[in-house]
């Protein structure tokens, strides 16, 4: 693999730095409730000023480890270390972290300033300093003017804002994100997602979100934690995430995946050398341009994105080449701004191929039961051995 994928948004990779030390760090942690496990000898580093995600299915563990964080659990086993000191045991009032919820929790009763000021008020801070601090939050989030409402006046987006200046307001070192824009709908969701990056990077803060919205994570993170079952399957950038997965899991839960299982027919290449990869599976035959040490006769997986998969009504040049294959158009979702056909091939294969529309007309538009053409490039797709 390339030394690096991503990241894609800036320039800001301290993971790659070994001389770094993690801010926060899991080590050899385990959760136990009665006889689930619900986290498994977890180990994880997250860097301070990072923007990380925990992304996996429900009961997956990313919301106990996150409590974890808090203190509103305890590990059965292991250490959480924040800046090298083992916080266990630490109650959540003592630790340098706040938690935002998706509920928001707010107190109906009180204005958005007396939201903001609750925290602070409770730490005994002096009545300018929480005046301050409450403007300061307020202008952050774009509410000045809403500072005298009450929580049932504002809006759903408004009132997500109004919970994370009242987050915000204790200047914690760690910020922790509870699916925290799941009330939303889509485009204030959308909207409010890069709201969060930019005060995460204008506050220089760390910032640790679960979530199970795909799109969500690949969108506000540095770096993705994918967890299964109580464990870490992959942590790596959005765009090393998506186009490098290290399993048919990741591969799977991670966007839209054309997944075909093979047997490797030849390899030329090594693990340290690129090399092709032929995969015998049914008729079609498949190459691949790839580090791989998987051996001939091994049984592996052909994993391809759907927008890498190029479809034609007109058949190829040369037939019987690799990485091609007729099929029948039996199904097609428009989105607007692209559209994925769903072709059957004669063994009964089904694959998806998505195409962008980047003209409102077209001269041959492909629609159902057409015969069609799929093909790749040799570097589009990616081997998978577990």
């Amino acid at each position: 693999m390339a030394k690096t994928l991503g990241p894609v948004k800036r320039k800001f990779s301290p993971w790659m730095d070994k001389s770094e030390k993690p801010f926060i760090r899991f080590e050899n942690v385990t959760k136990r409730f009665g006889d689930f496990v619900a986290v498994d000898n977890l180990t994880l580093d997250i860097y301070e000023k990072e923007f990380f995600s925990l992304l996996g299915p429900s009961g997956c563990g990313k919301t106990t480890l996150m409590r974890m964080l808090a203190g509103f659990e305890e590990p059965t086993e292991g250490r959480i270390l924040l800046q090298g000191k083992d916080i266990s045991g630490t109650p959540p009032y003592k630790r340098p972290t706040n938690m935002m919820f998706q509920s928001y929790a707010l107190f109906p009763h009180m204005t958005v300033a007396k939201n903001i000021a609750f925290g602070l008020e409770q730490d005994n801070m002096a009545k300018s300093e929480i005046d301050a601090r409450v403007e300061e939050m307020l202008r952050l989030v774009k509410l000045t003017d809403f500072a005298k409402r009450k929580p049932s006046q504002l809006s759903g987006g408004q009132r997500q804002r109004v919970a994370l200046a009242r987050s915000l307001a204790k200047r914690p070192k760690v910020l922790l994100l509870d699916e925290p824009l799941g009330a939303l709908d889509r485009k204030l969701r959308e909207e409010t997602q890069f709201e969060l990056m930019d005060i995460q990077h204008s506050l220089g803060l760390t910032f640790l979100i679960v979530t199970h919205d795909q799109e969500e994570a690949m969108t506000v993170s540095d770096r993705i934690a994918v967890m299964d079952k109580g464990i870490v399957v992959q942590v790596a950038t959005p765009a090393e995430i998506y186009e490098a997965p290290n399993s048919r899991y990741v591969a799977d839960f991670i966007g839209d995946i054309n997944i075909m299982e093979g047997v490797v027919s030849a390899n030329t290449g090594s693990a340290s050398q690129h090399g092709v990869v032929s995969l015998s599976s049914g008729e079609l035959k498949i190459e691949v341009e790839q580090e791989c040490a998987a051996v001939s006769g091994a049984n592996v997986a052909f994993a391809i994105r759907p927008e890498k998969v190029r479809i034609s009504l007109d058949p190829p040049a040369e037939t019987g080449r690799p990485n091609c294959i007729a099929g029948e158009v039996i199904d097609i979702g428009y989105l607007g701004d692209f559209s994925v056909f769903i072709v059957e091939t004669p063994d009964g294969r089904v694959l998806r191929a998505a195409q962008a529309n980047v003209s409102r007309h077209v001269e041959r538009p492909i629609t159902f039961e057409d015969k069609v053409w799929l093909s790749w490039s040799a570097d589009a797709g990616l081997v998978l051995t577990r």
